[in-house]
């Protein structure tokens, strides 16, 4: 099965919201729909005996979980090839393990068990820091009906998160919105200081034109707008969420996911963000 979008699976309503979500997902882009579900019998992959029958009956759990999703993905898209498995390992390492032969993994913002607070916890942190491929953090409680999916660039190389904002824009025939937030000067006060102010946000937008020009040109069915703003960028992106079915954001590859700057990006939208977040790890950074 050649890079298939894969979603996590935990019993929870957020799971199943992540599984239909991961299942049209898999009908835009025509690729198979792995389903996986992890069963761990000891926490913090410290290995303890397990009490008689309890491997077994976390199977059983396990494979009833599977199956309701499975039902979920297929009622939602009968066209799209589901498969599912079984994992015997921690959270992480399941999700990371499998990332690296994925197009995309999709989970839900929290949970049950398995993939309990997947997002909001170490775990969650753990499978977007590590993953090789995009991890999507379904959102919000609508169905998608804006037509448009928003991106943040900074003004450095943004070329992998663009490229998968400008491809998903395409798949969901939406509208794309770039969003760069630039620092609002401490004062105003000085002579020529509101001639500078429109000379720094125009040569932010220049620089951000030029960044995604070769994808314009790529994708030309692709109506984009850009949003260019003085402003903290998680406020401005969250912003953002608010008309968008989809948001994307990448780290920085020389920063990584955990740079304060894109800590505070990245948690403050799959915590609070009112649409699907898309993290996208940046050329050259991936493990």
């Amino acid at each position: 099965m050649a890079e298939p979008i894969i979603v996590g699976a935990d019993g929870s309503v957020p799971s199943a919201r992540a599984v239909a979500w991961a299942a049209d997902e898999a009908a835009r882009y025509r690729r198979d729909l792995q389903i996986v579900h992890a069963v761990e019998n000891w926490a913090f992959d410290v290995p303890l005996t397990a009490a008689p029958g309890e491997v077994a009956s976390l199977s059983r759990a396990g494979g009833e979980v599977l199956a309701s999703a499975e039902r979920v993905a297929r009622d939602r898209r009968p066209a799209v090839q589901v498969n599912t498995e079984l994992a015997a390992a921690g959270t992480v390492r399941a999700l990371t393990e499998r990332s690296r032969n994925a197009f995309e993994l999709v989970v839900g913002h929290r949970g049950l068990g398995g993939f309990a607070g997947l997002v909001l916890g170490s775990v969650g942190l753990g499978a977007v820091r590590h993953s090789a491929c995009p991890v999507v953090v379904v959102r919000g409680e609508g169905e998608a009906g804006h037509g448009e999916i928003a991106v943040g660039v900074g003004l450095g190389d943004d070329s992998a998160t663009l490229e998968y904002a400008f491809r998903a824009a395409a798949a969901w025939n939406a509208r794309l919105r770039v969003v760069h937030a630039w620092p609002f000067p401490e004062s105003l006060d000085g002579p020529g200081a509101a001639e500078g102010l429109e000379r720094t946000e125009e040569r932010a937008r220049w620089r951000v034109v030029e960044a995604h020009a070769p994808l314009r040109k790529r994708y030309p069915e692709v109506d984009v707008q850009e949003t260019i703003v003085s402003d903290n960028p998680a406020a401005a992106l969250m912003a953002a969420t608010g008309a968008a079915d989809l948001v994307v954001v990448g780290t920085h590859p020389r920063e990584g996911l955990m740079h304060p700057r894109n800590r505070a990006v990245t948690h403050g939208l799959i915590h609070h963000a009112h649409c699907p977040v898309a993290v996208v790890p940046a050329l050259g950074h991936r493990p």
